[in-house]
């Protein structure tokens, strides 16, 4: 037993009807996802990715600590400074870190060092992961289960951007320690994703790609 006060789950139930529908509905709506690397100029209004961060602080985590801290970039200053420090890593990645297994997955995707969408894209949120959280006296705790937390959280970003009508991009510079000093974030926080957002280039394009079975990916046991 515990102290800790507890309160009646807010619950709707649906008929086994309606939530075949609703699985099919959102099945159809979050295939529709894709990886953008061409970013239109067009704004978007920072209420759209409030609630979009909103909706993912709601995210389950370890020992619910919330693990995470979101910073939503539009300065064209400051996303110029991210690209030409992101542009530096990536440049040593492709050139020198990557092995040549891991450039041969790549290249299908025709990625490479040039991020331009940096620059372009109206938002980019950047999101780090908190080791310790620090209480109203200024006491450290350590969070538990951070990285599968915060993945999940991401997961619960890209979802809410989609469902908003934005298209996303996740990417990953290695390392991503630069984040930290161009966003002034404290140095016992970790760099995790840079979510960009926004919509996408009357030109886009995306690779052709298919995506795994459900026979492949999972297993039921009945």
């Amino acid at each position: 037993m515990t102290d800790w006060p507890f309160q009646a789950l807010d619950f709707t139930e649906k008929s086994p009807e309606d939530m075949l529908q609703a699985s099919r509905l959102f099945y159809r709506e979050i295939r529709k996802r894709r990886t953008v690397r061409d970013f239109s100029r067009r704004s978007v209004e920072r209420e759209i990715i409030e609630n979009a961060l909103r909706a993912t602080g709601t995210a389950p985590s370890g020992a619910n600590m919330q693990p995470w801290h979101f910073v939503a970039v539009s300065n064209p200053g400051l996303k110029k400074k991210m690209r030409a420090a992101a542009e530096l890593e990536e440049k040593a990645f492709y050139q020198h870190r990557a092995s040549d297994e891991w450039l041969k997955a790549l290249e299908p995707l025709g990625t490479n060092e040039d991020k331009p969408f940096m620059e372009i894209a109206p938002w980019l949120i950047v999101v780090f992961l908190k080791k310790f959280t620090f209480d109203e006296n200024g006491k450290r705790h350590k969070n538990y289960y951070t990285a599968e937390s915060v993945g999940i959280a991401c997961g619960f970003l890209l979802a809410a951007l989609h469902s908003a009508g934005l298209a996303t991009l996740t990417h990953t510079p290695s390392p991503m320690k630069f984040l930290n000093e161009v966003l002034e974030r404290p140095a016992d926080e970790r760099a995790y994703m840079v979510v960009v957002a926004g919509y996408p280039a009357e030109n886009a394009t995306v690779p052709v790609i298919t995506k795994k079975t459900l026979g492949e990916i999972a297993t039921f046991k009945e």
